[in-house]
């Protein structure tokens, strides 16, 4: 009884659980029982952190750097981000302009919380990352999920902006590449983006975390390259999660208008205050050293994505747009959907992982986590055995269907 004397703030009546915890959770317990389980489901490299960074982490708590730091980060990797972005983008920043947080999650909470609140409106490309909708939800404002055509390899158009934008709308998610299509938008749907943008006044969130890992060549297009006023209403998140291996880090960082980097310093003081020292130095070595890890990453990367694409496409009914970038494949199994086996139909996403969990012993993740339901998501930051082996097993789970 004692538990329901104490009533939870409304906000948790918004928040959904992870349609994904179930399938997590029992794919664990699977593997702590002794099962092969072949995971499709992680969000990070296979790699290990780069040997220098590790010695720069190690370093710092050899020379006694484990105090508090700066609210928005050490001055060194801030003035490294900046001179990074100068020297591969051609943007110029100034210091003050970076915020460093505990992971690029972490920023974004930051961003929505300086920005946006009750009776604001933001737009979501989706499929999206799982935590855009809950962040602008816990800071008051309304997720408006526009969706992205398969066909049109999950591209945004002016057409799509105007039919979801309203009067409300005050700022716009951008992930590209993308996280879980792993597509990229095209250059005149920034265009759209750009111009909406600078009409309406809306802020311009751009999740740049994949950026080192595109497979196309030459540059890859972005909002900030549509017009120069924009950068006075665009925020850039980036991080070195998934460039350098360093997911458990936990270090990110945001660029953007000054009077908006400010007012989030001002939320992280009174949260986080800042992010992890140790880490910061080693992240200060990933951003201004050798940078040959990130392209090495990518050209492992590149066979694994060329043999599961065109054996997820061998299978009958089963469509998958090309990933561009990232490190997953979305394809489309809703084909399958209605069949079943053992007495057991499959009615969505969220039953497909589990039958390939519980048949296969593939732990992916259901597409109804990131708004698409058709889909599911497969990782191939995973060994090319692993991939074949779970390629066989995959279209052994989907020939038991009827």
């Amino acid at each position: 009884m004692g538990s329901e004397i104490i009533k939870l703030a409304e906000r948790m009546q918004q928040i959904k659980p992870s349609p994904t915890l179930a399938v997590n959770a029992k794919a664990k317990a699977m593997k702590a029982a002794g099962a092969d389980i072949l995971n499709f489901s992680v969000g990070e490299p296979d790699f290990d952190t780069p040997a220098h960074v590790c010695e720069a982490g190690k370093a710092a708590i050899d020379e006694g750097f484990t105090r508090y730091t700066a609210v928005p980060g050490i001055i060194e990797l801030r003035e490294a981000i900046v001179k990074r972005f100068a020297d591969d983008k051609g943007w110029d920043y100034e210091p003050d302009q970076v915020q460093v947080s505990c992971g690029g999650k972490h920023g974004l909470y930051n961003m929505a919380q300086a920005l946006f609140g009750p009776g604001d409106e933001v737009l979501i490309p989706t499929p999206y990352w799982v935590s855009y909708p809950p962040i602008v939800l816990l800071a008051g404002a309304t997720p408006v999920l526009v969706p992205l055509p398969e066909e049109n390899n999950f591209d945004l158009s002016a057409e799509l902006l105007e039919q979801y934008a309203t009067d409300k709308t005050k700022g716009i998610i951008l992930n590209s590449p993308s996280n879980p299509t792993g597509a990229i938008f095209s250059k005149n749907a920034l265009d759209a983006v750009g111009n909406m943008a600078l009409k309406n006044g809306w802020a311009v969130i751009s999740d740049d975390i994949y950026d080192t890992i595109v497979f196309d060549e030459g540059p890859v297009p972005h909002v900030l390259d549509v017009d120069p006023k924009l950068k006075e209403q665009t925020l850039i998140l980036n991080g070195v999660s998934k460039s350098f291996a360093m997911t458990g880090w936990r270090i990110g960082y945001t660029l953007g208008p000054k009077h908006i980097i400010a007012s989030m310093n001002k939320i992280q003081s009174q949260s986080t205050s800042n992010a992890s020292s140790i880490a910061q130095k080693a992240a200060l070595a990933a951003v201004s050293g050798p940078q040959d890890f990130p392209i090495m990453m990518k050209e492992s990367f590149l066979p694994r994505r060329e043999y599961i694409l065109s054996e997820l496409l061998s299978i009958d009914n089963i469509s998958c747009v090309t990933p561009n970038g990232a490190f997953y494949v979305f394809p489309n199994m809703s084909a399958y959907y209605g069949k079943s086996v053992g007495g057991k139909k499959i009615n969505g996403s969220v039953e497909m992982s589990a039958y390939l969990l519980e048949e296969s012993f593939m732990a992916t993740v259901p597409g109804a986590a990131f708004g698409a339901d058709e889909f599911v998501r497969f990782s191939f930051a995973s060994s090319m055995d692993n991939i074949k082996e779970g390629m066989n097993r995959l279209k052994e789970a989907i020939a038991k269907l009827a």
